[in-house]
């Protein structure tokens, strides 16, 4: 008798159902030695009100998320439906991300990009294996959403940008 766990199908339909899932897009960044690093990321979610802490998750294959964990903090940076262009940027490996990109320092030194929708500081609470990914929890040190409430965020759909409708 076949065992109705066994995985039964491959990675390209493993993406396409995973794919019908909506996601917001973010930009995670550090204030390392360097300066200013980032990357785009879909996986994070809020994970607890008490104590206040989010996930997210990186590829292993990530050159600057070991950058960024060296600091024991991050930044979320939530994108606005306007920045595709800035997620496309912070997607791609090596380059300046930040030449064309405003940004201050937050609360914990980390880059705040301008034209985010929100934004989440973390200290670094714990890594987890995550198969190809790290899994990481952040505790949320500083928040903010900077007056720009009528904006609708950046969503990820069916492997494309998307726009909510009302």
């Amino acid at each position: 008798m076949a065992d109705p766990m066994t995985e039964t199908f491959d990675e390209a339909t493993f993406r396409q159902v995973l794919a019908r899932f909506a996601t917001g897009v973010v930009v995670v960044t550090g204030a390392t030695e360097s300066g200013p690093a980032g990357l785009t990321c879909q996986s994070f979610s809020s994970l607890s009100l008490d104590p206040p802490l989010v996930l997210l998750s990186t590829a292993r294959s990530s050159t600057t998320w070991p950058r960024i964990a060296a600091t024991g903090r991050f930044a979320v940076n939530v994108l606005g439906a306007d920045q595709q262009e800035v997620s496309n940027r912070f997607a791609v490996s090596g380059g300046d991300k930040f030449a064309e990109q405003g940004w201050r320092p937050g609360a914990l030194g980390n880059p705040l990009l301008d034209g985010a929708i929100a934004h989440v500081e973390c200290d670094i609470e714990a890594t987890h294996d995550g198969g190809d990914h790290v899994i990481i929890v952040g505790r949320v040190r500083a928040l903010e959403a900077p007056g720009l409430e009528s904006r609708s965020p950046l969503v990820y759909y069916r492997s494309a940008y998307r726009t909510l409708v009302d």
